[in-house]
């Protein structure tokens, strides 16, 4: 009877030291550190599935055991389940999506993305030929937009100092366009308005291959550091979790979401959120994700507010 549950708390323990102290597991060799913050909520899973043996077993060691990831797990993540609150005057809606460069039906995402009536929507894996279909379906609602390569940005409000923002790392080579810049005039005040899609990660035998994305998102880093407007908005697919060390580069300069998980990839069975909403001088007060559209990514809205 002593020894009943052991083996369950045993499991509970580590469980614990990797949800507070993550930051610890080396990233080398495969950045093993990165793809365990990639998935870092989902350790609350584990923490369910040891309750429920702990409970088979009837075992108060291991149920002694668990309050420690629960505890750590609530502290992390419990926040975010928290209602998110109603839109207020002052408050900007914002919409986010990776449209896939295989989307079949790029009239119907630009018609589900202006339902949500947002102030703001910024669209990543645009192709050329597609772009008119965008253009057409989102001028009414949107009248300021603007593109730099495979990234747009829409707004209703003015838009001005539009430019290219360089986030291309070493070993791309060819034309490779994924981030803009530009001002947007909304009551209250300027928001520079930043739009990015950082490069791919992969998962193979090697480990997490993600040395481009992580030199992508140090260059927007210091794009945003150095930006003279007060308020910022970040808006993009970063192919990383806000919990990913890869991400440090923003988010130690910008606020991330404090309500919502609003898991947008893959669309068949969403995992992660890596479309990112972020915010400097501004509270990213929640987000969510909006119906499916063409593309393998969710749409996520954000509404943020002002400091």
């Amino acid at each position: 009877m002593r020894t009943r549950g052991r083996a369950t708390a045993a499991c509970a323990l580590p469980t614990a030291a990797l949800l507070v102290f993550h930051g610890l597991v080396p990233n080398s060799p495969g950045r093993l550190g990165s793809l365990l913050e990639s998935l870092l909520p989902w350790l609350g899973a584990v923490v369910a599935v040891l309750l429920g043996v702990a409970l088979l077993r009837r075992s108060a060691v291991a149920l002694l055991a668990l309050l420690l990831p629960a505890a750590a797990w609530t502290w992390s993540f419990g926040g975010l389940l928290l209602p998110g609150g109603e839109r207020r005057a002052g408050d900007l809606l914002v919409v986010q999506h990776n449209v896939s460069d295989e989307n079949p039906d790029p009239v119907g995402t630009a018609r589900a993305l202006a339902e949500a009536e947002p102030d703001l929507v910024a669209l990543q894996e645009l192709l050329p030929q597609a772009l008119p279909a965008y253009e057409e379906e989102l001028a009414t609602a949107f009248p300021y937009h603007a593109v730099r390569g495979t990234v747009g940005l829409w707004s209703r409000h003015p838009l001005t100092g539009v430019r290219a923002v360089d986030i291309k790392p070493t070993g791309i080579t060819g034309p490779w366009s994924r981030g803009l810049r530009a001002v947007a005039e909304v009551p209250g005040g300027e928001v520079a308005v930043y739009v990015a899609h950082l490069p791919s990660v992969r998962l193979g035998a090697s480990g997490f291959r993600s040395s481009r994305r992580d030199a992508s998102a140090e260059l927007l880093g210091r794009a945003v550091g150095a930006e003279r407007v007060r308020r910022v908005v970040l808006l993009g697919d970063l192919n990383a979790t806000v919990d990913d060390r890869a991400l440090t580069p923003l988010t130690s300069r910008l606020n991330v979401a404090e309500r919502g998980f609003a898991y947008s990839f893959p669309t068949a069975f969403p995992v992660v959120r890596i479309d990112q909403v972020m915010a400097r001088s501004a509270t990213v007060a929640h987000v969510r994700t909006l119906p499916a559209t063409g593309s393998d990514h969710l749409p996520v809205a954000a509404r943020i507010t002002r400091d």
